[in-house]
């Protein structure tokens, strides 16, 4: 029997498949030349139990897979309530909403000029194009904001600064359903960067032994390659460089000079301040070249004099002074034969000194400290990774020296008081080790016969006239060892005295 009541039908926006987290709108139509109706929804059974008297379009909120289903709807009117047919089964199919991942380039944790790239990812099968919402919560002028933006799938900034700073997240839209929101990303900007360098094991070795040096960043690790310069000489072999460590296998005396380290990522190219440079001395199994200083210290003073000179047990000649400074590396001035004389020193002259003979290979590198006003000495310190360096502290006039030549254990260590203006010794001084009194009323030295890792320690001497410490109290940080020499550990106001086993 044919059925003359009407018949709505159901349709739903968006049509096709629904994600979680969105809204479908179902509308069930009926002729408009029909008149008003009130709408009834019925989801799974067409059994009246399910009926739902609701608005018409009916906003379904998608919460869950389990909102999907089959719908039915029709129409009534009237008391008692006169039904329409119901309408074809629309089957609304719902998925789990995908969540959109943000990825950053280079890093999170930026530096002040560099280019950063945000991209959104969203995986959804098909052929589906979406469109990306980037939200940036950040800070302002101490003043918290949003920005929102609908842009495509990367965000980038050509040259970033500290307002970009703050959390970024985006999220995926096609027609009128979103994906998830991503997790937050921070974005740290930090003032421009600065590489630094690690020397493993120690940077005074024999030739033939390894040394591997590693350049960092600090506070960030991605992305980063990195360039060697040695006595400012860019070092070609890259492959050595690889991952921002530079191995040294076997070291060779050629191998002799300062090194530092630049990193860079990006593109264009962004790159850091050079690093600190750090010394790495190759010594000859039986070296017959060394460097002659007189006076015999690491520390001198303005308006000094001072003597260099390259003595060669070989009788070999062609061996002359060089040194690196923090500006460039050249021949000594004043050269004369295999020797160098400063009349008058100034603290530009501080650096590194060597002998190099005329193939290049380095002996005997000694680093050389120029003070300038006294009054400013009382807060000098050298803290390299030069293991034969020895502080020479002044306290107005005293000075507190020993040799600038490594001593090894089982040697003899002498440490001499005397005036500075003068360059006498003093004739009473009282010499201290870690505060506790170990000789007094000397003749201005104190002589260790037989160095031993018991000798370790902070050394000071006093006199009448003031008194002289074995170091200073801002020495960055703690110089590397090698095995059978001893140099100074500064972890104090005082410089310790550190001496490891003889090389057997």
């Amino acid at each position: 029997m044919f059925d003359l009541k009407p018949k709505p039908e159901l349709t739903s926006d968006p049509a096709g498949a629904a994600v979680t987290g969105n809204t479908v709108t179902l509308t069930c139509r009926m002729d408009p030349s029909t008149g008003n109706w009130d709408s009834y929804w019925y989801k799974h059974t067409l059994n009246s139990e399910t009926e739902k008297k609701k608005t018409n379009p009916y906003s379904l909120k998608i919460d869950s897979v389990s909102d999907g289903g089959q719908y039915w709807c029709r129409a009534g009117r009237g008391k008692p309530v006169y039904y329409t047919q119901y309408s074809d089964a629309l089957w609304v199919n719902v998925t789990e909403s995908p969540k959109a991942v943000l990825t950053v380039r280079p890093d999170e944790r930026v530096f002040r000029g560099e280019t950063v790239s945000l991209r959104c990812d969203i995986k959804w099968g098909g052929d589906t194009e979406w469109t990306y919402r980037w939200e940036i919560e950040g800070t302002n002028n101490q003043y918290k904001n949003t920005v929102s933006r609908t842009s495509t799938q990367e965000l980038n900034i050509s040259s970033v600064d500290l307002s970009h700073r703050g959390k970024y997240t985006c999220t995926g839209q096609i027609h009128t359903q979103s994906s998830q929101r991503s997790d937050a990303v921070t974005l740290t900007v930090s003032a421009e960067a600065q590489a630094s360098v690690r020397v493993s094991p120690q940077p005074w070795l024999t030739e033939g032994e390894s040394v591997t040096l590693t350049c960092e960043v600090s506070g960030s690790s991605k992305g980063w390659t990195f360039s060697w310069f040695r006595d400012h000489d860019h070092l070609s072999d890259s492959s050595r460089g690889a991952g921002g460590s530079y191995t040294l296998s076997p070291a060779a005396l050629q191998h002799t000079g300062v090194y530092t380290c630049r990193a860079e990522r990006g593109r264009p190219a962004y790159y850091t301040h050079n690093s600190s440079s750090h010394t790495l001395w190759i010594t000859g199994v039986s070296a017959s070249v060394s460097l002659v200083i007189k006076p015999s210290r690491s520390q001198h003073f303005s308006s000094d004099s001072l003597s260099l000179s390259c003595e060669d047990q070989s009788n070999s000649a062609g061996s002359t002074v060089r040194r690196y400074t923090d500006k460039d590396t050249h021949t000594c001035a004043n050269q004369t034969g295999s020797g160098c004389v400063m009349d008058s020193l100034s603290t530009s002259d501080t650096g590194v000194y060597w002998c190099e003979s005329e193939s290049g290979e380095k002996r005997r590198p000694r680093n050389i400290t120029v003070h300038g006003d006294m009054a400013l000495i009382n807060t000098a310190c050298i803290v390299t990774t030069s293991v034969d360096v020895f502080l020479v502290f002044v306290d107005g006039e005293v000075i507190l020296e020993s040799s600038v030549d490594p001593v090894i254990e089982g040697e003899t260590l002498t440490l001499h008081c005397f005036h500075r203006s003068t360059n006498s010794p003093i004739l009473s001084a009282d010499f201290y080790k870690d505060g506790s009194l170990i000789q007094n009323q000397t003749t201005g030295e104190m002589s260790i016969t037989t160095v031993s890792k018991s000798h370790e320690g902070f050394y000071y001497c006093k006199t009448e006239r003031g008194h002289v410490t074995f170091g200073s109290d801002f020495c960055p940080q703690n110089p590397q060892f090698s095995s059978g020499r001893f140099s100074v550990s500064a972890s104090d106001s005082r410089a310790a005295l550190q001496v490891l086993q003889s090389e057997r």
